[in-house]
Formats: C-alpha cells, sequence, structure tokens
C-alpha cells in the first residue's frame, strides 16, 4: 500500500469542535467535554477515511515555544484556552489514542513546527502527507508531496486558492506576512506597509532586496522599508515555519495497524 502520512492539527481540531459544543449551555461541563471528546474521535474516524491514512498523528502545542521568547509580544492578545477544555486535555488525546492514532504532547515546541518537520522529512523520502489545518501558516509547504485539508470545508487547498485569496503565488507567501504581518498572532510586520502595498511590491519586485535596489520603488515606499528592516526580519523569522525539530520518534511508529 502507498504510504500516507496525515499530520493532525490537533487543537485547531479541538478548539473548533468544541466552540461548538459550549454553546449549549444547558449542559453540564461533562457532558460538553464527552460530547466534544466523542466528535473529535468521530471527525478522525472520517479523516482516516477521507485521506486513505496509513500513518497518522495528532499533534498539540507545547508550552511557550521558542516564538515567545524570541518576541515577547507573540500572540500576545490572543484569548487563552477556555479552562474546561484545557483542563481536560488528556481527555481529549485519548480521542485519538482510542482509533491507534498517536497523540503527540510535547513540552514546548509548536505543533506547527512539528508538522512541518514531519511533512518535510516525509518529502525528503518522497512519501505523501496531508496536514489537517485551516492554519494558512501550513500554505507555503504545500507541493506535489504535501497537501493541506480543511477538514470543516472538506476542501483540498489548491494553489490558485492561494493566490485569488492573497493576490501572491504561495512562494511569496512568508514575504507577505513578513512584510504586511499578521494582527492574529501579533506579528508587526513593517509599519505603514499593508497587504495591498506588500502584494503589490513583491508581484513586482519579487522580494524587499530588489525593492529597494530598483528606481521604479517609490522612496516613500523604501523609507518605510529601511527603517522597518528590524521588523520585517523578526516577522518574516516568525511566520517561518521550522522544519528542524529534534523527535523522537520515527515513521513506523505512527503507523495505523488498521483502517477504521
Amino acid at each position: 500500500m502507498k504510504k500516507n502520512l496525515v499530520l493532525i492539527d490537533a487543537l485547531n481540531l479541538i478548539r473548533r469542535i468544541f466552540a461548538v459544543d459550549v454553546q449549549q449551555s444547558h449542559h453540564s461541563d461533562q457532558h460538553i467535554i464527552s460530547s466534544c471528546k466523542s466528535r473529535v474521535k468521530h471527525a478522525t474516524q472520517k479523516i482516516i477515511k477521507a485521506t486513505n491514512a496509513t500513518h497518522m498523528i495528532a499533534i498539540f502545542d507545547g508550552d511557550k515555544s521558542w516564538r515567545y521568547h524570541y518576541f515577547e509580544q507573540y500572540k500576545h492578545s490572543r484569548k487563552p484556552m477556555p479552562s474546561l477544555l484545557a483542563d481536560n486535555l488528556n481527555i481529549m488525546a485519548d480521542a485519538f489514542s482510542e482509533l491507534g492514532v498517536t497523540a503527540y504532547r510535547p513540552l514546548q515546541d509548536e505543533a506547527d513546527d512539528i508538522i512541518a518537520t514531519l511533512a518535510a522529512k516525509a518529502q525528503a523520502g518522497r512519501i505523501h502527507s496531508t496536514i489537517i489545518s485551516t492554519d494558512k501558516g501550513f500554505y507555503p509547504l504545500t507541493s506535489e508531496y504535501i497537501s493541506v485539508f480543511d477538514y470543516f470545508k472538506k476542501n483540498w487547498l489548491t494553489e490558485q486558492e492561494i493566490t485569488e485569496r492573497f493576490d501572491v503565488p504561495k512562494h511569496l507567501l512568508i514575504d507577505l506576512w513578513a512584510l504586511a504581518g499578521d494582527k492574529t498572532n501579533d506579528i508587526p510586520g513593517v509599519p505603514g506597509v499593508g497587504n495591498k502595498s506588500a502584494s503589490q511590491l513583491l508581484n513586482k519586485f519579487g522580494d524587499i532586496e530588489s525593492a529597494l535596489a530598483s528606481d521604479d520603488c517609490k522612496q516613500s515606499l523604501k523609507n518605510k522599508l529601511n527603517s522597518g528592516m528590524d521588523d520585517f526580519i523578526i516577522s518574516k523569522n516568525l511566520v517561518t515555519l521550522r522544519t528542524d525539530i529534534h523527535l523522537g520518534f520515527n515513521l513506523s511508529q505512527i503507523r495505523l495497524n488498521h483502517i477504521r
């Protein structure tokens, strides 16, 4: 059987399911957690079938990754996870484990970096992987061997969708977010440069260095780029997923014993 590695962004899946369950105010906390676990388990079963997974892992976020130490304001304004969910993540992890899917909970690393590392390693071995997430941060990874699937929309990401949404091709996404910033993660970007001007710059010049060297780039924009270069570098480091995270397991250890 052809290998297909499925990488679930665990909290991305769980928090969206939990957000629906918690709205049932007449239900007890115990019922909400039980319902959420059941629906996460059911979603995982559907993902296995939709992707023809042979290997699978659900990856959680660790506590305070390197990004929090590198940039103090990283995700500073994001609301914390509801305590009801945070206190019951072990139960959510069981939803995966009961299906034979490894639930991986690192101490500090972010799920995004671990997923990117696993996908890159699989690609190096010409093994196809599917990332299950709604997080746009995975978009630059898409390739012949790496796919992104939105479970909630039942949608496989295409390069055309990326271009239509961001007005730049996927290989320019990192620079786009580094220039314009990302408010959802409190990533600053270059002051005074928004999404429109960032996409126009990248589509015309290809990168910030070429823009600064060109006589066709407006001086006012050059001034913003020069004065905001430190912010650009910080932002680019923040939005770039790492693919060199040390992992204490190999592909054979996350193989599905049988398809459910």
